[in-house]
């Protein structure tokens, strides 16, 4: 393990809690949108908690490699978490890019889902992160 930045972890919460606030408003695209970056900058916290440097100058975070590596080597190389979080940045990638991109508005359901994933996914790098 190396000695870590928080910000990602404090991004995630930020994001979670905007997720929350979007669904209860009846907001249910940016929901969406906020509980994918949930998902991804909890993932970037439990890679660079890992050691793991990502490729080019450091500056923006390639979506596709952060699934690979976070799928890849966290999950299923290192174990570090339950597999059943395998589909979660995936599936709020999906219901994001709908948010973000379609045409068609996210229904309620698909955005109640979406942040319920990305709770399960930052309750479990945070409880990892405070045993650590």
């Amino acid at each position: 393990m190396i000695e870590r930045d928080e910000t990602f972890l404090f991004k995630a919460r930020e994001s979670l809690n905007g997720a929350r606030a979007e669904l209860e408003a009846g907001r249910f695209s940016n929901s969406a949108n906020r509980s994918y970056y949930a998902a991804f900058q909890a993932a970037i916290h439990a890679i660079q908690t890992e050691g793991i440097k990502q490729p080019g100058s450091g500056d923006e975070w390639n979506h596709g490699w952060v699934q690979g590596q976070f799928n890849g080597v966290v999950l299923n190389r290192r174990h570090r978490y339950s597999p059943d979080l395998k589909s979660v940045l995936g599936d709020n990638y999906k219901a994001g890019v709908q948010a973000d991109y379609s045409p068609k508005a996210v229904p309620e359901i698909v955005a109640a889902r979406a942040l319920r994933r990305a709770q399960r996914i930052v309750a479990a790098i945070v409880e990892r992160e405070e045993r650590s």
